[in-house]
């Protein structure tokens, strides 16, 4: 069973933020914390659509470089990217050189501005999905891949020009933002242990 996991610290924290610095840094400052705004959860849907198929630690480490690489993952500019973007993205040791992923998070941006065409906005749209608190999970055994809600937040997206938001990515942005909390019962961000989760972060506080 993946249950919390109590480090030299003496601060129980899930499994998977237990070990590497950088990691639980990152469990410890942002995952499961509330995060809003257009910008930062752009960012977030960008970044989950490169982890795909890799490790999150990989994805944390280049987060600088895909900041830099992505205007700060500006909407605006990063709509304006076009072909000579590409090949200078795909030339970028620093980020995930993916063509398709580089491709969908310059096209997303798109989609973020067209939003504005169905008097929408992506903070809305995305927080309504959100489900109602829940219980702490006992273990990660306990956490789904995807929900009723990350596949209805899928659909919703691809209706409206998005790529790489399928729902187990999406399950994972939920998670990220805060729009769900599945840190494990005993780790000291477990909902109901005191910790403040639902402090809002901005793009301009978020770590890293």
């Amino acid at each position: 069973m993946l249950t919390a996991v109590v480090g030299a610290d003496g601060v129980g924290r899930c499994p998977w933020g237990a070990g590497d610095g950088l990691l639980a840094e990152y469990h410890d400052t942002e995952w499961g914390r509330e995060l809003r705004g257009r910008d930062a959860l752009y960012e977030r849907i960008s970044l989950e659509a490169f982890q795909s198929g890799l490790s999150w630690l990989v994805v944390l480490r280049k987060r600088p470089a895909f900041r830099a690489a992505f205007a700060g993952f500006d909407p605006e500019a990063v709509a304006r990217f076009g072909d000579d973007d590409v090949a200078r993205l795909l030339a970028d040791a620093g980020i995930v050189r993916n063509r398709a992923k580089i491709e969908a998070t310059i096209e997303n941006a798109r989609a973020v501005l067209g939003l504005a065409e169905r008097d929408e906005d992506l903070d809305t749209l995305l927080w309504s999905f959100a489900p109602p608190p829940r219980p702490a999970p006992p273990s990660f055994a306990d956490v789904p891949a995807t929900t009723p809600e990350s596949t209805a937040m899928a659909k919703a997206l691809r209706a409206r020009g998005f790529r790489f938001v399928g729902p187990t990515t999406c399950y994972a942005l939920m998670q990220a933002t805060g729009m769900v909390d599945d840190h494990v019962a005993g780790c000291f961000r477990a909902a109901g242990a005191g910790n403040g989760t639902g402090t809002a972060l901005t793009g301009e506080d978020t770590p890293g």
